[in-house]
């Protein structure tokens, strides 16, 4: 697989260990080309699933090559394994691999799922059934699952996806529905905003028009703080301060991290050190592993010549970072 040639990946991690259920074997050269596949599976080993190798069809070959490629978007004979899969099936296989996934999701599997779906999108990359299946599989994953890392890639995950959903199919009202409430879970009240104004626009569920009426109500104050947030990204310190100030006393909103993270950077650029470090300092009970606030710390703390302090925030942010990595290397054993 060339650099190229690879997709990123959020979440193949947790799902690469799934093809330690999978043994992987040459077919013969007279098979290859009696079938007429000698062109693209001559050399490439198929997967066949431990315990299942009497009996091997063209079809489960096909449905394990779509597992394999489903789990690891980046095997390295992915391309081999859709051209089988698209010449013997056309692209109608991921038909019955979305109808899988549902099954899978419907029980909770949604590893399962997320891989079926994975798999219909590499042999069909846009299908809007897939794509709202994978956004609704992953948001799924992210609301039942646990642990920071795993939460924020579905989270990115799902999000991706509705929006490539929104795209392909501009006319889908739920698609916005859901692209909606991915924005929300962010923190990106304007995005949400206005994706779920487009919900409105299309949608005749008065009773889903009636549940997003209500979320637009309680946006009003988050946009006005995503403002500030803006204002102070795009240099405007002390116009992003007067904005966001008013709410570090709202209980409603104080203990939204990122008000404390714009407002300590907004004090770092204007030179007010002392507020800037009791702002991040707050993050940090909100956000104990914000690595990007200990770096902003320790930066301060370099600059004031507190080089004791500057190094215990420069080793917090190396334990945060072995112990995700550490975790990441538990998670994924490295087959590929």
């Amino acid at each position: 697989m060339t650099d190229a040639n690879r997709i990123p990946d959020r979440i193949g991690e947790y799902l690469i260990p799934h093809l330690k259920e999978y043994i992987f074997d040459e077919l013969s050269e007279g098979y290859l080309k009696k079938a007429g596949l000698d062109d693209i599976l001559t050399g490439v080993p198929v997967p066949v699933r431990i315990g299942e190798v009497e009996g091997l069809t063209t079809l489960k070959i096909a449905q394990n090559m779509a597992f394999v490629i489903g789990c690891d978007v980046n095997f390295r004979h992915r391309d081999s394994y859709i051209a089988y899969i698209t010449r013997l099936f056309t692209k109608d296989f991921v038909k019955p691999l979305i109808n899988d996934g549902v099954d899978g999701a419907a029980k909770n599997d949604f590893d399962y799922a997320c891989i079926m779906f994975r798999a219909a999108l590499l042999i069909d990359p846009g299908n809007p059934d897939a794509l709202y299946c994978y956004g609704r599989a992953c948001k799924d994953a992210y609301e039942k699952g646990e642990g920071e890392d795993f939460v924020g890639r579905f989270k990115a995950e799902s999000l991706e996806a509705f929006e490539k959903l929104t795209l392909a199919k501009p006319d889908f009202d739920m698609g916005y529905y859901f692209l909606g409430y991915g924005y929300l879970n962010l923190g990106l009240y304007m995005k949400a905003k206005l994706t779920w104004e487009d919900f409105l626009r299309l949608s005749d569920n008065e009773d889903m028009k009636k549940e997003i009426a209500g979320w637009l109500e309680k946006l009003a104050e988050p946009v006005k703080i995503e403002e500030g947030y803006n204002k102070i990204i795009s240099g405007r310190f002390q116009e992003g301060i007067d904005i966001l100030s008013p709410y570090r006393e709202d209980p409603r909103f104080n203990n939204w991290w990122p008000l404390w993270y714009y407002l300590g950077l907004a004090y770092d650029e204007l030179g007010d050190d002392e507020t800037a470090k009791e702002c991040l300092l707050k993050v940090l009970t909100l956000s104990p592993s914000n690595t990007e606030v200990m770096e902003a710390l320790a930066a301060i703390y370099e600059a004031e010549g507190d080089d004791e302090k500057a190094e215990k925030y420069r080793q917090k942010v190396k334990i945060v970072r072995e112990n995700r990595e550490a975790e990441k290397a538990a998670r994924n054993p490295g087959i590929s």
